[in-house]
């Protein structure tokens, strides 16, 4: 299970760079109606293959390591559906992290950050700083699926 929230935020913090980061590339290979969907991401040098389903603070998500070429053969099946991003590792109160996403390309000025919990109640409990800005958790407009196809709200 993934337990997340998820906020807009006006501008990156201050000090961004100075957090560790990767570049994310990620494609949806299917996306079904009912909220599931399969996609693909490179980060750095890694490769996954993830199915979630679901919406909301509460998804389930089953992850796996791709090997390269399997990545390569399943990247062009998603074109037309896919989002590039930095993605940096603030550190929070409680030992939490914010993943803060700056989006590139047809995205560019976007700024989301995710937030997740180890359980529901801590997730509700969570009082996110004011630089996160505008929470979006479960506004289907913001999710990576949705700005893979749809592109800004």
């Amino acid at each position: 299970m993934e337990i997340e929230r998820k906020f807009v935020l006006a501008e990156p913090p201050p000090g961004l760079d100075e957090h560790p980061h990767a570049r994310v590339e990620q494609g949806y290979v299917a996306l079904d109606p009912n909220g599931t969907e399969v996609r693909v991401r490179r980060k750095g040098d890694a490769r996954t293959l993830t199915i979630k389903s679901g919406a909301g603070l509460v998804r389930t998500e089953d992850e796996s390591a791709l090997e390269p070429q399997r990545f390569e053969e399943l990247w062009p099946l998603t074109a037309g559906r896919r989002v590039v991003k930095t993605r940096y590792l603030v550190p929070l109160q409680d030992g939490l992290t914010a993943e803060v996403d700056v989006y590139e390309d047809a995205l560019q000025g976007l700024v989301t950050a995710e937030v997740e919990f180890a359980d529901e109640p801590a997730g509700e409990a969570f009082q996110a700083p004011g630089w996160l800005g505008t929470e979006v958790t479960g506004d289907k407009r913001y999710a990576n699926r949705s700005l893979a196809v749809s592109g800004l709200p």
